[in-house]
């Protein structure tokens, strides 16, 4: 292996391919330090980066600034000369809670068209056990001509990206590594070694790096589920879910979740990663499967319950007007991938409702490209008969119940999925 990280000082070029949510980042990081190259295909999304726009809000301009060895392209060819790959592109799931490969078979077929003898390339992308080696390799194989561990070797860091999160960020949260055999792992280590002052932790193979990671998010979606399941049950027993779980944690062993919908692009997909690759294997997970079941009907219930407190009222369900706060799958985040505000939204379409939706965080043009949806500015200038905040968003937060309370109609209903407001303001809450 003729690639080197020891004290890095910027002696091999580097490029990332793909500049989301976590590309980017660590091309910022990488690029303070050695020649990195931040690769996508998306032209528009080179060109703003160009300009120091960041539109996911992960980088600022004043840290695009920092990394003085950093430049951008949508050209392949200008990687080619690159010695270490690093592919950082989505994993999502189809229609039909499967795999979609395709995006990083897309990747590696693009670096297998550059890749070179003594080359390195590391996935960061959440996959199932044993998918790195399985689809990924074959590829760079077939492409290139190349043979692992023969002419180029793998590693394997799973990106911990929190969108949105300011306070953990990519330089201290502890990376896992790697590699395809034991030079390699070395190399990837060293490399991550550099720019993460958390550390690392070398993981004894690809497969169990790509385990770890996967499981992190089930994990945490699991533990959503049960209090998700819990706060169905609380409801139908006229008690208050969130009053539980402060007096249950003020055991020192209580595990701190909330109930709530469970979007994004990673606890609510990576799990599905996981049970694909157990019933290939002749196993029928049943915890994991029945935590997404309860977290994925967790929209539509709250549709039902602001029509039944509608109802409740005498409130005229057909025709009228409600107001959904927050349609990104996070707070203070601008991203809407596998938002699971969508199901309120489509619940309460079905009862012939006038359905808006304000988020102050989102590009209101690009996510009506995306979702049928009547989207409008915050704050609204009309009166509704209902309200849902469903994210809670700084500007949310700030404004409080009695600003919300100015673009409702008298007679009205305040449901809040995630409890920014007062118990006793409001008519619904998880």
């Amino acid at each position: 292996m003729a690639i080197s990280f020891d004290g890095i000082g910027g002696s091999q070029s580097i490029a990332v391919i793909g500049l989301g949510y976590v590309g980017l980042p660590l091309s910022v990081a990488l690029g303070r330090k050695n020649h990195t190259i931040g690769f996508d295909i998306n032209r528009q999304r080179i060109a703003q980066l160009q300009d120091g726009v960041d539109v996911t809000r992960e980088v600022n301009a004043e840290e695009l600034a920092e990394a003085e060895h950093l430049e951008f392209t949508g050209d392949l060819i200008a990687i080619r000369e690159c010695t270490v790959y690093i592919a950082t592109v989505p994993t999502p799931v189809t229609s039909h809670k499967q795999p979609d490969l395709q995006p990083l078979i897309s990747a590696s077929s693009m670096i297998g068209e550059v890749l070179k003898r003594g080359d390195l390339v590391i996935f960061e992308s959440t996959v199932y056990p044993g998918a790195t080696e399985e689809i990924c390799v074959p590829v760079l194989e077939e492409k290139s001509g190349l043979r692992i561990n023969t002419d180029f070797s793998v590693g394997y860091s799973p990106e911990r990206i929190n969108p949105g999160d300011k306070s953990h960020r990519l330089e201290n949260i502890r990376k896992v590594t790697a590699g395809s055999n034991d030079e390699a792992a070395q190399v990837v280590d060293d490399l991550y070694s550099g720019i993460i002052t958390a550390g690392t932790h070398r993981a004894s193979s690809i497969p169990v790096a790509e385990a770890a990671k996967v499981i992190e998010n089930t994990q945490r979606d699991v533990n959503i589920a049960l209090i998700n399941e819990l706060a169905l049950i609380f409801n139908r027993l006229d008690i208050d879910t969130r009053e539980v779980l402060d007096a249950a944690a003020s055991k020192w062993n209580f595990l701190s979740f909330e109930p709530g919908l469970v979007g994004g692009h990673c606890i609510g997909v990576d799990p599905y990663y996981l049970t694909y690759k157990a019933d290939e294997i002749g196993y029928h997970p049943r915890v994991i499967l029945s935590g997404r079941e309860i977290n994925d009907g967790m929209g539509p219930y709250v549709g039902e319950q602001v029509i039944k407190l509608m109802t409740m009222k005498r409130i005229h369900v057909v025709g009228a007007k409600i107001l959904v706060m927050g349609f990104t799958f996070k707070e203070n985040c601008p991203d809407i991938r596998n938002s699971r505000v969508i199901d309120i939204v489509d619940t309460l379409n079905q009862y012939n409702a006038n359905v808006e939706v304000c988020d102050p965080w989102i590009d209101i043009e690009q996510a009506k490209k995306e979702h049928r949806v009547n989207f409008v500015k915050y704050p609204p200038e009309d009166f509704y008969d209902a309200v849902v905040v469903a994210v809670s968003h700084k500007q949310f937060v700030e404004a409080g119940l009695e600003s919300i309370r100015k673009f409702l109609k008298p007679l009205h209903v305040v449901y809040d999925v995630k409890g920014i407001l007062p118990k006793g303001g409001v008519d619904g809450r998880l």
